[in-house]
């Protein structure tokens, strides 16, 4: 049965919420209102599957599986169990690209069920085939009772005060407008609504480019953390390397630095990955003895804000807000979490019978705006600080006093503060270190500023 409306809109819509993308945060918000009995709508521009990035989550996103009812599914995908994650450095030796002297090796690796919780679902999450991953949740979305279409384009959104939103769509060459009383941007990096509204603010510090690609074979060894996400430090200024498991015999690496390393010819970029790779000759020489399943593939201008989350009629969602630099698997966490953020605000106001004559407004959306800022906050201060620190980052969470707390926001537990104490320590740590040239430490720093970048 559909939910009531206390107050209605003369005028009323085909579906009470338009959602534009079909991926983790919209297909997630999709089905949290469908449980709800709250008619919606998302329209998504391709045809499922299709590749993406972001491919290794944190447990964070097993609230919001266990919520809707997903983690059996997640199960029966058979998707690799992600329990911790590591960092290695690098051999000191000096390699081409200008890479500087390096310092002795650093490792480190943690385990999330370090962290023992009365909340923990599991010790453990996933590492997914995205391509698989999102048609998974776009069809649990479909089977709560949300009303989906592939293949086609959002092309406009026109707000007025007199009628609801509506949203225009074109697919072969037909268009179509489809009114509702919310619309959702979850369109990801492609940020349609905060285009369209001149939303966007691009990030000043990080500007990260990365190459990626999929190899068959690459012998990961029997320990026990060869399923955990690595994380490769590189002898170039806040740069690294990912290897992330997608199944038994295929992993995922990609190579991420700044634009300033990031050549525009194709056959450089290619030399440059493996360049990079070589500064790690363990996996250099079993990763030439693997099959390259896929083109190498490029991501660009990673970091961004919007001057606000929402407004009258309208709300943003997942990377459509919000995206951070990727280090930590915030990605795909940050689209689950903000969605389930977000259905809390559509819910209540639905339930509370509190809208404006039919209408949502920003304020609705008080409590969501005030959770979602907090959260990016925290994961953008812990990742400007980690790119500060450095290598030093490993001898920070070999330190017993805090490693818990860093576990903590490793795991996704970023919302609930208005700033951990343990980014404190971070932060006091780097300006102790910065501030004393003849610090043994202080070469080791990154060069990457740690203030927090934060809109308007």
């Amino acid at each position: 049965m559909k939910l009531n409306l206390k107050i209605m809109n003369i005028n009323n819509p085909q579906f009470e919420v338009g959602i534009i993308g079909g991926g983790p945060a919209g297909s997630t918000l999709a089905s949290y209102l469908s449980q709800a009995n709250i008619s919606c709508v998302v329209f998504e521009r391709e045809i499922f599957p299709r590749p993406h990035v972001g491919e290794s989550l944190v447990p964070a996103t097993n609230r919001v599986f266990k919520e809707l009812n997903f983690l059996e599914t997640m199960e029966q995908a058979g998707f690799p169990h992600k329990y911790g994650a590591a960092w290695t450095a690098y051999n000191n030796k000096i390699y081409s690209h200008n890479f500087e002297g390096m310092p002795p090796d650093y490792a480190v690796d943690i385990r999330f069920d370090e962290q023992k919780t009365s909340e923990s679902i599991s010790n453990y999450t996933y590492h997914v085939d995205r391509g698989k991953f999102d048609q998974m949740l776009l069809e649990h979305a479909e089977k709560l009772g949300a009303t989906v279409y592939q293949g086609v384009r959002v092309t406009n959104i026109q707000f007025s005060e007199n009628e609801n939103p509506k949203i225009f769509t074109s697919q072969d060459d037909k268009t179509r407008e489809t009114s509702v009383r919310l619309v959702v941007d979850a369109s990801g990096r492609r940020t349609i609504l905060g285009s369209q509204l001149n939303l966007k603010i691009k990030d000043p510090v990080f500007n990260q480019f990365a190459i990626h690609t999929w190899f068959e074979g690459f012998d990961r060894g029997e320990t026990e953390q060869k399923d955990y996400t690595f994380i490769h430090f590189l002898p170039i200024s806040n740069s690294w390397i990912w290897q992330i498991p997608i199944s038994e015999t295929v992993t995922s690496f990609g190579v991420v630095t700044q634009k300033e390393h990031f050549s525009k010819k194709k056959q450089e970029r290619e030399e440059f990955f493996w360049d990079c790779v070589k500064t790690q000759p363990k996996i250099y020489d079993k990763l030439k003895q693997a099959k390259q399943l896929r083109a190498f593939k490029e991501e660009s201008d990673y970091s961004y804000g919007m001057k606000q989350f929402c407004g009258d009629g309208w709300i943003l969602v997942g990377d459509a807000a919000r995206f951070v630099d990727p280090i930590f698997s915030s990605g795909v966490s940050v689209a689950l979490n903000s969605a389930r953020f977000a259905s809390h605000d559509i819910i209540r106001a639905f339930q509370e019978g509190n809208l404006d004559q039919g209408k949502f407004r920003r304020k609705h959306f008080e409590q969501y705006e005030s959770i979602l800022k907090r959260g990016t906050k925290n994961w953008y201060e812990f990742i400007s600080l980690y790119y500060r620190l450095n290598v030093l980052f490993t001898r920070f969470v070999f330190d017993p006093r805090h490693r818990l707390d860093v576990i903590k926001l490793l795991s996704g537990d970023v919302y609930d503060q208005d700033e951990p104490s343990v980014l404190q320590e971070m932060r006091k740590i780097v300006t102790e270190i910065e501030q004393n040239p003849n610090h043994l430490l202080h070469k080791l720093l990154g060069n990457l500023t740690a203030n927090a970048f934060n809109p308007s």
